[in-house]
């Protein structure tokens, strides 16, 4: 994103002619011009497959006179991924079972009747998914009040989470925030459905009402950040399931 007008542009400049993803022992490792890249905390940039760290490395080769982290989506998560995910794996995954409390995919409206018949061919499939996947069996309500979940749902929730590498973790944690729902982040992560069909869904009754009133610029600023977001989310677990 350039700066505005009359304002120094404080991004860095390109620095390196190239980056490029090599094989080490730890990993792959990106370089730029045969230089590891660094994590803000210092350590090196190593991702836990080649797909991923070829994808990190064409964000880089992107980056024209100056370098925006900003428009850098897998630079991001795996500095995360690498410098706070394995300090914080309990946090994250109390947090990612906390979503399941409240799940979007639980929340169903009592009217009209056509968002609600969306929300079930939606939603419904995949809670069915979650508790026989992953059992992380969800009740539904009605209205915005949240129910009562069954303790043992939630601590699948956590125990998933937890059993994931630090790369699928960081994932699923952003995912989870991005949707508003457990359910669709771990579906994502399981590879259950894409990003972006998980975005859909977790718009839908945005969507609906945006149908019936339009939709105002700020709502659609917001939907479209989210939407590119899905899509890079999807590049992201497509490069870790690539092995």
């Amino acid at each position: 994103m350039k700066g505005v007008k009359g304002e120094i542009d404080q991004r860095p400049r390109r620095f390196y002619r190239q980056a490029s993803a090599e094989q080490t022992t730890d990993g792959w490792a990106v370089r730029l011009d045969g230089r590891t890249i660094l994590t803000p905390l210092r350590r090196e940039l190593i991702a836990p497959c080649g797909d991923l760290a070829r994808a990190i490395a064409d964000e880089w080769d992107r980056q024209e006179e100056r370098i925006d982290l900003q428009s850098m989506f897998a630079t991001r998560m795996a500095n995360v991924a690498i410098d706070r995910t394995p300090e914080t794996r309990e946090e994250l995954a109390a947090e990612a079972s906390r979503y399941a409390e409240t799940d979007l995919l639980c929340h169903l409206a009592d009217a009209p009747v056509e968002l609600r018949a969306r929300q079930d061919a939606a939603f419904t499939p995949l809670r069915e998914w979650a508790g026989a996947a992953l059992g992380v069996h969800l009740t539904p309500v009605v209205g915005l009040m949240p129910g009562n979940q069954p303790a043992a749902s939630i601590a699948a929730a956590r125990d998933h989470a937890l059993s994931l590498e630090d790369f699928r973790l960081t994932g699923l944690v952003y995912a989870i925030g991005l949707f508003g729902s457990a359910i669709l982040g771990l579906a994502l992560e399981r590879g259950r459905l894409r990003a972006l069909e998980a975005h859909d869904m977790s718009w839908i009754d945005e969507a609906f009402q945006a149908s019936l009133w339009g939709e105002d610029e700020l709502s659609r600023l917001r939907r479209e950040r989210a939407r590119d977001e899905a899509a890079a989310l999807d590049v992201w677990f497509a490069a870790l399931s690539s092995g």
